[in-house]
């Protein structure tokens, strides 16, 4: 059988790394839309609504809009924005926050694609707190980096045409300094935590890739979990994923390209035994398992074809 999957949105960063994981794929016909015709209001609804599975790679105004647009109910829609990942109706795509995620996410007919920097916070932090060894109540922060393709087009121009006039002066630099960044909610709902954890998202001079850090003070928890406990919760946690893998923490270098290229995402646990002090450590790439990657498995889930297929381990 084939599936008929319409990206609305191909032309973008997200959109294109999509197309490109399903490029020559054995049972997927992509429903493409010629330049002129995207813009053509009728012929766009049409593709919305004559597809089996639809994509959406939109502003979030925008990808509300194509979801008001879609009139047969056979539709069934991941989208990658952040219009929809707290929506009550929808179902939140991160097939392995949860025991039955996936299943859920297969039986949806809606499913909301992960943020980037929220896959790397919930996939520390989210096996731990139902484990119970972090209270509910702990206020986290959450220090991130990310490429500067996380930006879209916009950071990606600021980057790459400061480059191409000889400037190298931007290597680092943080923002979200208003501490209202969109993913705050979403790590909060999913983590199901009691307050919005402090996010403080940087970007790099590098095209891709992205680095997730939660401290921990194990010392001031009830339970006073040991760094080598936490390490075996998210190995229990994640112990059947093809796609995410815990790493020991003998081998200290970790660097934002560590998962660049690849639709995976890999968690260490470092930590000071005399101090009970950790470091919860996440690597992926932000447009693969943070966007892209985590649409695709999306699909294939949905689909009822195998996870990973398309997908760089």
């Amino acid at each position: 059988m084939t599936i008929r999957v319409f990206i609305d949105g191909a032309v973008g960063t997200t959109g294109l790394e999509i197309r490109e994981r399903l490029d020559g794929r054995d049972g997927i016909e992509q429903l493409i839309l010629a330049e002129a015709d995207r813009k053509d209001p009728a012929k766009r609804e049409d593709a919305l609504n004559s597809a089996d599975f639809v994509i959406l790679c939109l502003p979030d105004d925008a990808a509300r809009e194509a979801v008001a647009m879609i009139r047969n109910e056979k539709v069934r829609v991941i989208d990658a924005s952040t219009a929809h990942r707290v929506a009550p109706d929808w179902t939140y795509g991160f097939a392995e926050l949860e025991p039955g995620q996936s299943a859920a996410i297969a039986e949806a007919a809606r499913v909301s694609n992960p943020g980037c920097y929220p896959t790397g916070f919930l996939a520390l932090v989210r096996p731990l707190i139902r484990a119970g060894m972090v209270p509910l109540d702990h206020v986290f922060s959450v220090n991130a980096v990310s490429g500067y393709s996380g930006g879209g087009k916009s950071m990606i121009a600021e980057f790459e045409d400061r480059a191409s006039e000889g400037f190298t002066d931007t290597a680092f630099r943080i923002y979200g300094l208003g501490l209202a960044h969109k993913h705050v909610a979403e790590m909060q709902k999913h983590a199901r935590i009691e307050h919005a954890p402090i996010f403080l998202p940087a970007v790099a001079n590098t095209y891709r890739g992205m680095v997730v850090e939660v401290p921990l003070p194990l010392h001031a928890f009830t339970r006073r979990p040991s760094i080598e406990a936490c390490e075996n919760v998210l190995r229990e946690a994640y112990k059947d994923s093809p796609l995410v893998r815990v790493l020991p923490a003998d081998v200290p270098l970790v660097r934002i390209e560590e998962d660049a290229g690849t639709d995976r995402l890999s968690l260490r646990v470092f930590g000071n035994i005399e101090t009970g002090q950790a470091r919860l450590v996440a690597t992926l790439d932000n447009l693969g398992k943070g966007a892209a990657g985590a649409a695709v498995q999306n699909l294939n889930i949905m689909a009822g074809l195998d996870p990973v297929a398309g997908l760089v381990l």
